[in-house]
C-alpha cells in the first residue's frame, strides 16, 4: 500500500524492567526472544543506550518529554494519582513528543502501560487509549482502561495489549501516517504462576548462567514481594520476555501483511535496566537503599528498525540516553529535533549541534551564563537521527551520559563512572576499562581524587544548567518507595515521597 510512505509511521514497543543483557540477539544464548533478534537483524541496536532514572514513571516521564528528571518532576513510579477522583496529571504542562506528533497530522494511539497519572485519560495527543490503570498487576485480571472504562482483563494482559495494538493498525487507511506506543508491562513482576506454562516450561532445564547469583548486596531491600526462589522466579522472568517476543512478532508480521514495515520505524527499548542477581540484589535502581546506579539498572535494550532506511544488522556503542529519544523521534518524523516550552526548535536544537554522539557540553556552562530564557527550559537531548541515517559522524572523546533517581545523581563517560549521594554520600568511581563489572569503588581512594574531582565537576555544571530549582531531585527525599503527590513548590508543602 503506497500511501504509507508519505511519511514515516512509528511504532514504539516499551518493556518493562528488562535489562540490556536479557535478549538473544545481546549475546544471552539461554533467553528465547526470536523476533528481537530479527528486528535487531534489520536495523541498529544500541549497546549503550542508558534510561534518564533507573526506574519506570520518571524514565517513562523523560522518554516522552525529552526532559530529566529534575524538569518534568517525576522523580519515583507513581504510587498515588494513577486513577479516580484524586488521579493526578504529573506531566501537565510538560509537552510531550505524541502532541507535536498529533499537531503534525499523526494519528497517535497507546495500548498498554502509561504510569504517568491520570491513567484513565488519554494523554494529550492520543486518539487511541488502551491503557493499565496504575502500574504494575498479575498478568491475568489485570485492571485495565477500554474507552475510557475500568475493568479487570481476564486474559493474558500481554496478548491483549496487542490485540489492542493490532485493531489499532486494522483502522489506518493510510491517509495519515500513524505513531503507536505499545507499552507492555512484561517483564515486570510476578514471574510465578503468572506466565503461560508451555512458555515456562522452556526454562526448566536452563542452567541461568547469564543470571549469577552473587553474594547478597549490603543495600538490598529486605522481603522483597518475589520472594528467595531465584531459579522459579527466573523462569518466570525469562517466560515474560519470550511472551512478550512472541507478540512483537505478530505486531511485525501485520506490519508487513499491511504493506506498512518498509515505511514504519519500529523501535525496542525497555524502560529501565534490572538486575536478577547482578550485584548480589534482585531489581532496578530502588533495588537497594540507597539507590543504586549500576550499569545492570540504568542500561537498557534498544533497538530501531527500518528496513531501506536505517542500517542493518549493526551494533553502535555510542553513548546514548533517554533524553536524546524525543528529538531523535521528531528529525525523523521531518519535524523537528527539540520541543520546549515554546514548541518546535529545528533539528540541531537551535544551537547548531545534532547527533548524541558528537554531544559536548558547549553553550552556557553555567546558571550565571545562561541568558534569555532561564538554562532549565532548554532540553538536554540531542537527535542522534545521524547514527540512524548511516551518516559519518565524529564522536568526541569528552561523550558523557547522565542518570538522577531523587538525590542519587550518575555521571558516565565510555571509561569511568561517577555516583553522587546528596547531602552526604556514599559516594562511588568505577574505573569501566579496568573494572566492567563495577567491583572496587575508588571514591576514597587517594589516587583516584583527581578524576573523582573532575567527573563531579562534570555532573555538578550539566545539573546547574538543566535542572529546574523548583523540582530539584537534590532535594527531595525520595527512598525507592513511590511517588504520591507533585513534587518540588508544586506539593504546596505536602510530602510528595512515600517512605
Amino acid at each position: 500500500m503506497e500511501q504509507f510512505g508519505r511519511t514515516p509511521n512509528i511504532v514504539f514497543i516499551l518493556s518493562d524492567d528488562q535489562g540490556a543483557w536479557a535478549m538473544g540477539c545481546a549475546g544471552n544464548k539461554e533467553v528465547k526472544t526470536p523476533n528481537l533478534d530479527r528486528l535487531a537483524a534489520t536495523g541498529m541496536r544500541f549497546d549503550n543506550f542508558f534510561c534518564a532514572s533507573p526506574v519506570c514513571s520518571p524514565a517513562r516521564a523523560s522518554l516522552m518529554t525529552g526532559k530529566i528528571p529534575s524538569q518534568h518532576g517525576v522523580h519515583d513510579w507513581i504510587r498515588e494519582g494513577n486513577i479516580g477522583e484524586r488521579a493526578v496529571a504529573y506531566l501537565q504542562g510538560h509537552p510531550t513528543y505524541a502532541e507535536t506528533l498529533a499537531d503534525n497530522g499523526y494519528v497517535c494511539g497507546l495500548s498498554g502501560k502509561w504510569h504517568l497519572g491520570d491513567n484513565r485519560q488519554a494523554a494529550p495527543g492520543f486518539a487511541f487509549w488502551y491503557a493499565h490503570q496504575t502500574g504494575g498487576s498479575p498478568y491475568y485480571n489485570a485492571p485495565m482502561v477500554r474507552n475510557g472504562h475500568c475493568y479487570d482483563e481476564p486474559g493474558y494482559v500481554t496478548d491483549v495489549i496487542t490485540d489492542e495494538a493490532l485493531g489499532f493498525l486494522d483502522a489506518q487507511d493510510g491517509e495519515k501516517p500513524f505513531y503507536l506506543s505499545v507499552h507492555y508491562t512484561a517483564p515486570h513482576s510476578p514471574w510465578v504462576g503468572n506466565h503461560p506454562e508451555e512458555i515456562v516450561r522452556l526454562y526448566d532445564d536452563c542452567p541461568f548462567e547469564s543470571c549469577p547469583q552473587e553474594p547478597k548486596h549490603p543495600w538490598t531491600i529486605p522481603n522483597p514481594p518475589w520472594g528467595d526462589d531465584w531459579k522459579a522466579n527466573l523462569k518466570g522472568y525469562f517466560a515474560a520476555i519470550t511472551a512478550m517476543d512472541l507478540q512483537i512478532g505478530r505486531i511485525l508480521d501485520k506490519l508487513e501483511r499491511m504493506g506498512a514495515r518498509e515505511h514504519t520505524l519500529v523501535v525496542f527499548m525497555s524502560d529501565n535496566g534490572f538486575s536478577c542477581g547482578q550485584h548480589g540484589f534482585w531489581g532496578k535502581g530502588n533495588g537497594t537503599f540507597p539507590q543504586n546506579m549500576y550499569d545492570s539498572s540504568v542500561k537498557v535494550p534498544a533497538i530501531f528498525s527500518h528496513p531501506g532506511r536505517i542500517p542493518e544488522g549493526v551494533v553502535s556503542d555510542a553513548l546514548l540516553s533517554a533524553y536524546d529519544f524525543m528529538p531523535t523521534i521528531l528529525e525523523y518524523a521531518g519535524i523537528g529535533g527539540r520541543v520546549g516550552s515554546d514548541g518546535i526548535g529545528g533539528a540541531d536544537g537551535g544551537d547548531g549541534r545534532s547527533g548524541a554522539t558528537d554531544r559536548s557540553d558547549g553553550g552556557p556552562t553555567s546558571a550565571a551564563d545562561a541568558c534569555g530564557e532561564p538554562h532549565y527550559r532548554s532540553l538536554p537531548g540531542h537527535s542522534f537521527y545521524p547514527l540512524l541515517a548511516g551518516q559519518p559522524h565524529e564522536e568526541r572523546e569528552d561523550v558523557v551520559v547522565y542518570d538522577e533517581y531523587g538525590p542519587v545523581r550518575m555521571v558516565r563517560s565510555k571509561t569511568w563512572k561517577y555516583i553522587h549521594r546528596y547531602p552526604y554520600g556514599p559516594h562511588e568511581l568505577y574505573d569501566l576499562a579496568a573494572d566492567p563489572g563495577e567491583k572496587r569503588n575508588l571514591a576514597y581512594e587517594h589516587h583516584s581524587v583527581e578524576t573523582m574531582t573532575a567527573m563531579k565537576a562534570k555532573l555538578d555544571d550539566w545539573f546547574v544548567r538543566y535542572a529546574d530549582p523548583a523540582v530539584d531531585g537534590s532535594r527531595e527525599p525520595v527512598t525507592g518507595a513511590g511517588q504520591i503527590g507533585l513534587a518540588g513548590i508544586r506539593s504546596g508543602g505536602k510530602n510528595a515521597f512515600a517512605r
